[in-house]
């Protein structure tokens, strides 16, 4: 258990539908990571792209990207987390693992499927919120799409850090630097977003701007960076908490349930 909590994302230009090169570039990357890291972000679907050619990249859960996913988690003692093509019972989802240094995990499939490409149609949306404990820090890891609806983010269980994983493209970055922000400050959290760059196979362009907010929504990076790069920051839960406890908002939060 520690007040820090050292994170590493990889922004990364991932290859298009090529699950065994993409495991091969992020195998390289996280070797670059330093000893000190305790969680390793990757990307939305890191291993294929924002692919809707599900029936022919999809993975059982049990299968190689989990199994690499756990092989890099022990290598590096540092829990690991990003999102894979997941079929399951007939369904197709999109699955966000959070796997721990010891080999075991945690699931969550992205709730807002992307209606604008047609996420809708292929995979099947989740139906419930995941808070990862891990090293004394709650953790809400979402995904991309899922950054657009604040109800679904909203800390209602006071947890530390709201984490979105994302192909978000070009056209539309000015939301995400927006969001995310926004996300921070309205839940008193640190917030990371962690996007590709390059271009995939459908011809959309993502340009990156991932970025750290803190729960005043100061920038702790910068989030303008459109290459391949890996950021190590460390987070201080007890700055965070001293910060909520000054200024009180979470205490004057709306009470609500949610419709599923």
């Amino acid at each position: 258990m520690s007040n820090t909590l050292n994170i590493a994302y990889i922004q990364a230009n991932l290859h298009w539908e090529n699950a065994e090169a993409n495991r091969k570039l992020f195998d390289e990357r996280i070797s670059e990571v330093s000893d000190e890291v305790d969680l390793i972000v990757l990307p939305e679907m890191f291993t294929t792209g924002f692919s809707m050619n599900a029936e022919n990249l999809a993975e059982k859960t049990e299968a190689e990207t989990l199994d690499w996913m756990r092989s890099q988690a022990k290598r590096k003692n540092a829990a690991i987390t990003g999102s894979v093509i997941i079929t399951e019972n007939s369904n197709y989802y999109n699955r966000l693992f959070f796997v721990f240094p010891d080999g075991s995990y945690k699931l969550y499939d992205k709730r807002h499927t992307f209606t604008l490409a047609k996420e809708d149609q292929t995979y099947t949306g989740g139906r419930e919120r995941l808070i990862v404990e891990y090293n004394g820090w709650k953790i809400c890891p979402l995904i991309c799409y899922d950054l657009r609806f604040p109800v679904w983010a909203r800390n209602t269980v006071d947890y530390d850090l709201l984490i979105y994983v994302a192909n978000w493209p070009k056209k539309r970055i000015n939301a995400w630097d927006a969001l995310l922000k926004a996300r921070a400050i309205e839940n008193m959290c640190y917030c990371i977003g962690l996007n590709r760059t390059g271009e995939d196979g459908d011809g959309y362009v993502y340009n990156g701007h991932s970025g750290i907010y803190d729960e005043l929504g100061n920038e702790l990076n910068d989030f303008t960076r459109e290459d391949e790069y890996i950021l190590e920051r460390s987070l201080d839960k007890e700055a965070m908490l001293e910060t909520r406890k000054k200024l009180k908002f979470l205490q004057d939060r709306d009470s609500f349930s949610l419709d599923l």
